[in-house]
């Protein structure tokens, strides 16, 4: 069974993996696995983020590809944004982080100080 065959049967319900067999030593490997995110698209949403990537996320060639304006492509890659998780992008600093950048000389110390603030 193929990822697009196992997101057609679960029909967009969330699933764990609870068996993984590797194809060329036939370690089975047993517990709980979430599938990757991506995986969890509808079939039709892998094969969208797939041309995006493949396309070096150019909308414009992705009206191209797929014959729609610009607002639909937007609007798509939106929806299918807000069911994936994104990594922190700018994280809070943890105090190790503002205290070597105050030993480098890169903040002053009341950047320093207000950069702690903040991260209580």
């Amino acid at each position: 069974m193929d990822w697009q065959e196992l997101t057609d049967l679960t029909r967009g319900q969330p699933f764990v993996v609870e068996r993984v067999r590797l194809a060329g030593s036939g370690v089975v490997v047993e517990g709980q696995f979430e599938p990757p995110q991506l995986a969890q698209l509808s079939a039709d949403d892998q094969v969208f983020v797939a041309a995006f990537v493949r396309s070096h996320g150019s909308i414009k060639e992705m009206e191209r590809i797929f014959g729609v304006s610009y607002p639909t492509v937007k609007s798509r890659l939106n929806r299918i944004a807000e069911h994936l998780n994104f990594v922190d992008t700018d994280p809070t600093p943890t105090g190790a982080d503002v205290v070597d950048r105050l030993r480098r000389g890169e903040i002053s110390v009341q950047e320093a100080l207000a950069e702690l603030e903040r991260s209580r």
